[in-house]
C-alpha cells in the first residue's frame, strides 16, 4: 500500500467515527477537516447553520483569482437504525480488501482522498486554485449546498469546474434526475370507529391522495423523452411512507404521506405537482370540510433539486475522462448537489469511489482498488494543465 493510500485509510476511519447522521451535527468532523486543510496552507471558511449545529466548509489552495476546480462531497450520512450491522457502522472495518462503515462510499472516501492529498496539490506552481467544498444535509434535501450556493456568489468566488465525489465506481457521470421530496399531512376530525360517517379519517384521505399520485405514473412514462439515456427513462415517484392513525377502533385524525419525485425535465415536476395541488382543492378538501371546518391537508416541501443537465460541451467531464483515460460518460437516476453548481455556471461532472448500491446499506464499505483509482485521478488533476497551466 502506498503512502497516499495508506494515509487515506487512516483518515477515512477518523472520518467514519463521526455520526454525522444528517438529524445531527457534523461540526466535529468539519472542525477537523478545517484543521487538515489549514495545515496544508489552504484559506478555510465555515458556513454555519443559524442554529450553529452544523456548518459547510468552503477551502482554497493556489491564487485568489476566478476560475479553478472544485472538489465536492457532502458529510452526513443516511441513518443506521433498523439495519443489520455485522458491525459497528461508526468504526470502520477492514477485511477482503474492502473498508466498512458508515460512509465509507457514501462519501468520506472521497472526501478523505481529497483532504490527505491537499498538501501535494499545495506544492505545485498553482495558476488556479484548486477549492474544497464539503456540505451537510445532502441527504435530506441538499439543504447545504442550497445555502453554500449563493453564499460564494455573493463573495464573488467562480470557480469554472466541479468534480462531485459521489460514488460512481470512478464512472464519470455527466447527468442525472433531479431529485423532489415532500410531506404531506392530513388533518381530520377523530371519532369512534362504530361511526365512521361523523368524522374525517385522515387515513382514507391519505389513501386516496396516494391513489391519484400512482395515477400519474401512467402518464409520466408516457411523457418520457425520446432517446432518454435514463433508466427508468422516464420521471419516477416513489411513496416512502405512510403513517396514520392510533387504533383498530378510532377515526384516524392525522395521517402523513412522504414522497418524491424524481424528474427527468422540469416540466414533469410542474405537471405532478400542478396535478396533486387541484386533487386537493377541488376533490379531497372539499369532501373533508364538508364534515369538518378544521380539516386540512398541508404538503411541506422537504427539497426541491435540480438535476444535472446533460451539456454538449462539458470541461469537466472532459477533463476527468482524460485523467482517468475514459471513454464517453453515462448518466445516474440519482440525484447529487451536481445541478446546484451547475446553476452558478460551472460545468460539472460526478467521480468518485464506491458504488452506489452499497449506499445507505447495512455493511456499506469501498474497496481499496476504489480508493486507489481516485487517489490516482486526483494526483494527476494536480500536475494537470486545468491547474499549473496560466493560457486559456
Amino acid at each position: 500500500m502506498n503512502q497516499h493510500l495508506a494515509e487515506t485509510v487512516s483518515f477515512l476511519e477518523r472520518l467514519v467515527s463521526y455520526p454525522t447522521v444528517s438529524s445531527d451535527s457534523n461540526r466535529l468532523m468539519i472542525a477537523d477537516l478545517a484543521a487538515r486543510l489549514e495545515d496544508a496552507g489552504a484559506r478555510v471558511e465555515l458556513f454555519e447553520t443559524p442554529d450553529g449545529k452544523k456548518a459547510n466548509l468552503f477551502a482554497t489552495l493556489g491564487p485568489d483569482v476566478p476560475g479553478g476546480i472544485v472538489l465536492s462531497g457532502h458529510t452526513d450520512v443516511v441513518p443506521v437504525a433498523d439495519q443489520d450491522w455485522s458491525s459497528d457502522p461508526f468504526t470502520m472495518r477492514r477485511a477482503d480488501e474492502k473498508l466498512f462503515g458508515r460512509g465509507t462510499c457514501d462519501m468520506k472516501g472521497f472526501i478523505a482522498a481529497a483532504t490527505v492529498l491537499a498538501p501535494e496539490f499545495a506544492k505545485q506552481p498553482l495558476r488556479r486554485p484548486i477549492h474544497f467544498a464539503f456540505t451537510y444535509d445532502e441527504e435530506v434535501g441538499c439543504l447545504g449546498a442550497r445555502a453554500l450556493v449563493p453564499a460564494l456568489q455573493e463573495r464573488g468566488i467562480r470557480p469554472s469546474i466541479a468534480i462531485i465525489g459521489e460514488p460512481t465506481d470512478m464512472r464519470v457521470i455527466e447527468g442525472h434526475k433531479g431529485c423532489c421530496e415532500y410531506t404531506v399531512n392530513f388533518t381530520g376530525l377523530e371519532g369512534h370507529g362504530s361511526s365512521p360517517h361523523r368524522g374525517v379519517n385522515a387515513a382514507e384521505y391519505a389513501v386516496r391522495y396516494v391513489t391519484e399520485l400512482m395515477q400519474l405514473r401512467g402518464e409520466l412514462m408516457m411523457r418520457a423523452p425520446q432517446n432518454s439515456r435514463f433508466e427508468p427513462p422516464w420521471t419516477t415517484i416513489n411513496v416512502g411512507r405512510i403513517n396514520g392513525g392510533v387504533a383498530h377502533n378510532v377515526i384516524a385524525g392525522k395521517a402523513e404521506v412522504e414522497w418524491e419525485m424524481r424528474p427527468v425535465q422540469d416540466g414533469d415536476a410542474d405537471l405532478v405537482n400542478s396535478a396533486m395541488q387541484e386533487v386537493i382543492d377541488r376533490d379531497l378538501l372539499p369532501m373533508m370540510r364538508a364534515i369538518s371546518a378544521d380539516a386540512d391537508i398541508v404538503t411541506h416541501v422537504i427539497g426541491e433539486v435540480v438535476g444535472l443537465e446533460v451539456m454538449e460541451e462539458n470541461a469537466a467531464r472532459d477533463l476527468v475522462a482524460s485523467l482517468l483515460g475514459a471513454n464517453g460518460a453515462d448518466v445516474v437516476p440519482f440525484g447529487t448537489e451536481a445541478g446546484l453548481f451547475q446553476q452558478m455556471g460551472m460545468s460539472v461532472t460526478v467521480c468518485g469511489p464506491g458504488s452506489i448500491d452499497q449506499a445507505h446499506k447495512p455493511d456499506e464499505f469501498v474497496s481499496l482498488e476504489q480508493l486507489s483509482i481516485c487517489l490516482d485521478m486526483l494526483e494527476r488533476l494536480g500536475r494537470s494543465p486545468a491547474l499549473i497551466d496560466a493560457s486559456d
